[in-house]
């Protein structure tokens, strides 16, 4: 193992200094890491595609594993379905290109979005109306508490919004989980799943429940995520980030109710809670697009929110990760007294709080 900048593994390129780094490149690789880190009793964090993640300037002081295994295999299921088995660290737009080029559909609304295979599961990852609950049939993960692979079917993942029993489940302070491999159902064609979101459903040209032809899905999600500078680009500093730093809260029908008519409201499976939208929450607070620019913005230009729309906290260049931070405790603190409702972030702060 190696001292390495974390900055370098991350999306919002930003963090500091690893104490001991490894990178694996198979299951056995990552099995023995994480075993040897948990038995000599270190502080163990596991980084994927890292476009989830916010590492505080002063690193980590522990062993960083990095996942680094790739594969993927499609075997028939009957019936015009089909089950895709991947590596925990296959790319995973890699992944959802791989999935259409075979003739195969059911993940085109999640293009686009960085990061690995194995952390979709984590986060129950989802965009467009789509999130990877609908097509996860199971997931292998090592268990550090027991030290055994165990598996998992749908069922007992537990997902809820940007939720799971894998992200909820701790071992010291880190996940007791490991994902190693994930299986997600496909339908063998070309036509996608129903369309479920309205912006994607007007770009289509298809109603909300519609099905379209999956490659047009995946051009158009591709389309309008860059647009939102959510498609990795090295030249576009809007795409620094960690994706949407900030969940969509959601509140009881009280709070909701006491909102301006026109605040989005989205229905939820819990009785009596409503599901908003943050963008709206924070663009409604006074901030704008690119907040953080300007000189009176107090962060000097190193860090705001997206320029192309409010939900991402952007590295201009040279930010720290403390500087990202400011940014979005001041949204934070500013959504709050303007409507009461707290916002919580989506990615993991590691070694560091909002």
């Amino acid at each position: 193992m190696t001292r390495m900048p974390l900055a370098s593994l991350t999306t919002a390129r930003v963090g500091g200094p690893a104490r001991r780094y490894l990178e694996a490149e198979t299951e056995d690789e990552l099995i023995i890491a994480v075993r040897a880190a948990d038995e000599a009793g270190e502080p163990l964090l596991i980084i994927g595609g890292g476009s989830n993640l916010l590492i505080s300037d002063e690193g980590f002081d522990g062993a960083v594993i990095h996942i680094a295994s790739r594969g993927l295999d499609i075997r028939e299921a009957g019936d015009g379905t089909a089950v895709l088995r991947a590596e925990a660290g296959h790319p995973w737009d890699e992944l959802v290109a791989y999935t259409l080029s075979e003739g195969y559909s059911g993940l085109e609304a999640l293009s686009g979005i960085p990061g690995l295979a194995g952390a979709t599961p984590v986060q129950n990852v989802g965009a467009y109306g789509a999130d990877v609950s609908q097509s996860i049939t199971s997931v292998r993960a090592w268990d550090r508490s027991e030290r055994t692979v165990v598996e998992f079917a749908n069922a007992d993942l537990g997902f809820g919004y940007r939720d799971s029993v894998l992200k909820r489940s701790t071992k010291n302070g880190s996940p007791r989980y490991v994902v190693l491999t994930v299986e997600f159902a496909l339908s063998k064609g070309s036509t996608s799943a129903p369309v479920r979101y309205a912006e994607l459903a007007r770009a289509l040209g298809v109603d909300i429940g519609e099905q379209a032809d999956a490659a047009d899905v995946r051009r158009e999600v591709l389309r309008l995520r860059a647009g939102k500078g959510m498609v990795l680009d090295a030249s576009d500093p809007d795409t620094y980030s960690t994706g949407s730093f900030f969940t969509n809260p959601i509140v009881d029908e009280a709070t909701a109710a006491a909102l301006p008519a026109d605040a989005p409201r989205y229905p939820v499976a819990e009785p009596g809670r409503v599901k908003l939208s943050a963008a709206w929450l924070i663009s409604h607070a006074g901030f704008r697009k690119g907040f953080g620019l300007a000189p009176e913005d107090g962060t000097g230009g190193r860090a705001s929110l997206s320029t192309k729309h409010t939900l991402a906290v952007t590295n201009r260049g040279d930010a720290t990760a403390e500087d990202l931070l400011v940014v979005a405790r001041t949204v934070a603190a500013g959504v709050e007294k303007a409507f009461g409702i707290r916002l919580h972030p989506e990615p993991l702060l590691v070694n560091c709080t909002l």
